[in-house]
């Protein structure tokens, strides 16, 4: 059985098959967005150059990957894999995983766009004016050509790619960094996974055979060790006041998730601790004591929710655990009365004043290039050590183009709300368009009073 198969035997969204709607409906939604789009200065078209040089860098990948071997790390032997949505279009992050006597090593490859999209191009030009990829339901703003984020910068099974992998060893004990190694690499993915696939190999690990026509033959163990770690790594963020508002996604989430949070920590640890160098660090302010307590309070007040006494003293903590034993139902009120008091997160040149909501002292982004300025411009600087004279004013810029990216998907949810849309079912299942039957049309208009 195929993963669509056994999603929709299961009668989840992925089955159900996309959101229909009629060509005129369609183009009411394609108005509304190009409005958007003027309103946040959101270019929904890249310039034929930029599409040129693009198509230009997929051309003989085959050749130029070969030529970089000897130059890089040659991890293809390594038993790798990506865990991404079932309609995602690029896999710009890989994981592999070694349990040692007495070291677990982690390692997370993410695409080598800097490879491709440099300084001097206009590609980097066109993403710096982007900033980032913009997602609204059934549609998406690229930050860089699709013809490049889908092709060679895509982490495909089977295929050699260039990555900018990050090696962690990690105490098995504390789980803290014994030694942390960025670099480039050659690696070969031995499986796209969908996060329902990876799900069912955790379950039963021998449906590996059912997935993948011809799996490593230590995949299912390497998934089930790295779901361990994840899991780990998950619950000891809870314990040092990591605030966690989704406290029950699953396994497969759970394991992408932890992997980059630890990965984005170690680069922003290099780039901070080991060089002193200025980046693109992701700084999270904390709310005041009485914006909190104001939060809190509302969370005590919701019916069949109570916030456990030995918390209270650390509201990330009290959040945390209230989240975990509130009913289903009052879950988004929860998530709400918190999100209402948390300040925007910002990018900055200077790192200190930590992430709050993380609780991290130092924090930036590394895994998402083909996605974010910011981790593009990260990768950059690991590489080269070459901080852009500009950056403070690039940290400033993202943290704009985010604020309009945001706003642009909250206006177009709420439109698609007025015109009788689900965003989410959109964002789960997709958008068709669909011819409307004439005859169909006219016995309803012949029904109407």
């Amino acid at each position: 059985m195929t993963d669509e198969d056994a999603q929709a035997a299961a009668g989840t969204a992925a089955g159900q098959g996309p959101v229909t709607i009629d060509e005129e409906l369609a183009r009411h939604l394609a108005n509304k967005r190009e409005e958007l789009f003027e309103t946040h200065g959101i270019p929904d078209e890249f310039p034929p150059e930029v599409l040129e040089e693009a198509e230009a860098r997929t051309e003989d990948v085959t050749s130029e990957i070969a030529e970089e071997i000897d130059e890089r790390r040659d991890l293809r032997e390594m038993t790798t894999w990506t865990t991404d949505p079932l309609d995602a279009q690029d896999f710009d992050d890989a994981v592999s995983i070694e349990r040692r006597d007495d070291e677990i090593v982690l390692w997370v490859h993410i695409a080598d766009v800097t490879h491709y999209v440099t300084p001097e191009t206009a590609m980097w030009d066109e993403a710096r004016q982007r900033g980032n990829t913009v997602y609204l339901p059934g549609y998406t703003v690229h930050m860089l050509p699709p013809i490049l984020a889908e092709t060679v910068c895509s982490l495909v099974p089977q295929e050699d790619r260039l990555a900018h992998t990050v090696e962690m060893h990690l105490d098995p004990e504390t789980l803290s960094y014994e030694t942390i190694d960025i670099y480039k690499s050659v690696i070969r993915s031995d499986a796209r996974l969908t996060y329902g696939e990876a799900e069912r190999i955790l379950e039963d690990p021998g449906e590996v055979g059912t997935i993948l026509a011809d799996p490593p033959a230590d995949f299912a163990e390497k998934c089930q060790r790295v779901w361990e770690l994840a899991d780990q790594l998950h619950e000891q963020r809870k314990e040092d006041g990591s605030l966690v508002l989704n406290p029950r996604r699953d396994r497969a989430h759970t394991i992408i998730e932890e992997s980059m949070l630890k990965a984005n920590k170690a680069v922003t640890h290099e780039l901070q601790w080991s060089r002193g160098v200025e980046a693109m660090y992701r700084v999270h302010p904390q709310p005041t004591p009485d914006q909190w307590n104001e939060a809190l309070r509302e969370i005590q007040e919701l019916d069949g929710v109570s916030i456990p006494g030995s918390s209270w003293d650390d509201p990330r903590k009290a959040v945390n655990a209230t989240l975990e034993s509130a009913p289903e139902r009052q879950l988004d009120k929860i998530q709400w009365a918190v999100m209402k008091v948390m300040p925007r997160a910002q990018y900055m040149s200077d790192p200190f004043g930590g992430h709050h909501a993380l609780n991290f002292e130092v924090y930036g982004h590394f895994t998402s290039p083909i996605r974010r300025l910011s981790d593009l411009i990260n990768h950059w600087i690991v590489y080269t050590n070459d901080v852009p004279a500009d950056i403070a004013a690039l940290c400033d810029h993202a943290s704009d183009r985010q604020q309009d990216a945001e706003a642009c998907e909250r206006e177009y949810k709420t439109f698609l709300r007025e015109v009788g849309l689900d965003p989410a079912a959109i964002t789960n299942r997709g958008l068709e368009v669909v011819e409307e039957d004439a005859g169909a049309a006219l016995e309803s208009t012949d029904d109407e009073p």
